[in-house]
């Protein structure tokens, strides 16, 4: 059995693009759930309105690189003000509602036949990463062990890495302000915060933002690494994913959801090269699961170990229990 080629898989997406992208999403989704109580289930829209917002201004409109980023962001702005206005005076669940709800109907609108002309369908737009790459540094690959990545490879994780970096800093001095002290306060309990004059709603709406745009970035993470934007990549099982990667690294934890995504794609990466080598050198019988099904096992192994880790540790590796309580949620 090769480990060198399944170890070196398994380390290679501990750092990748996808890893990255990931990451930046649930940093935004922690603003939202782990610190502010928000229970946003339509993250993946807000990497959907950023991703497009990139791709149809520079591929469709042909306007500059710099101009989509910005487009992007804003969209991303406006998705949480559209989101939150009407939402964030009433119950909790009433968010998570409208953020599925929300989500589902970017991404058909991404896929509108009527819309085409301007987004692509369902075949997504293309061709407008070619002025991200012209600005890389790099002009060949890194080969380390079975480890390997091409030049493009390494400009969009050494873009996203910094990008990780300005998010968790972000993060770690907006939640030891003053601000930040709300934000919990509000997760704990937001009549009592209302009673001492905080404007509640306000707050939310901030954190939504702000968790909104940081999740954006991952957005653009996932369109300049496939150099390509497809609505179907933005699906409600991306949030999932988030939430699972949150409560895994610790929610209400700076570095929750970068430990998080390294150790959900290191575990899934690694099933994933590991089952089909076992199928094919005869460790597993054909009778008892064949190649084809070996990625659904992966994700049922994987998923059902998550579960075990909500029975015995629902904190999360880094979280603390008596400050994060799900139930309560």
């Amino acid at each position: 059995m090769n480990w060198d080629i399944i170890f070196g898989v398994s380390l290679e997406s501990l750092i990748n693009g996808t890893m990255i992208a990931y990451a930046l999403a649930a940093i935004g989704l922690n603003v939202h759930f782990g610190y502010t109580g928000l229970l946003n289930f339509g993250q993946s829209a807000f990497l959907g309105v950023a991703a497009y917002g990139l791709a149809m201004m520079v591929s469709t409109f042909g306007l500059p690189f710099w101009i989509g980023i910005a487009v992007g962001l804003l969209g991303a702005v406006v998705l949480a003000l559209l989101l939150g206005i009407p939402t964030l005076r009433l119950r909790a669940d009433y968010l998570a509602i409208v953020t599925i709800a929300a989500a589902e109907i970017v991404r058909l609108l991404f896929r509108s036949v009527s819309l085409s002309e301007w987004t692509g369908g369902s075949d997504g737009l293309q061709q407008f990463s070619d002025d991200f790459y012209a600005m890389n540094p790099y002009s060949g690959s890194l080969e380390f062990w079975s480890i390997s990545f091409d030049e493009r490879e390494l400009w969009v994780m050494t873009v996203g890495w910094v990008l990780v970096a300005i998010a968790l800093a972000i993060v770690f001095l907006a939640m030891r302000s003053p601000w930040g002290r709300v934000i919990k306060a509000i997760r704990e309990d937001e009549d009592a915060v209302r009673s001492l004059g905080k404007n509640v709603v306000s707050y939310k709406m901030q954190s939504l933002i702000l968790g909104g745009v940081l999740g954006s970035l991952g957005g653009f993470i996932i369109a300049l690494k496939n150099a390509a934007v497809q609505p179907d990549t933005y699906g409600t099982e991306f949030t999932f994913y988030m939430y699972t990667i949150v409560i895994l690294g610790g929610a209400a934890r700076v570095f929750g959801p970068v430990v998080g995504s390294m150790i959900f794609w290191f575990l899934l990466t690694f099933v994933n090269a590991l089952l089909p080598t076992l199928i094919s050198q005869g460790y597993i019988p054909t009778w008892l699961m064949d190649a084809n099904q070996a990625g659904a096992v992966g994700y049922i192994l994987v998923g059902l170990g998550l579960v075990l880790l909500l029975i015995f540790r629902p904190q999360g590796i880094f979280g603390d229990k008596k400050e994060v309580m799900l139930d309560g949620r």
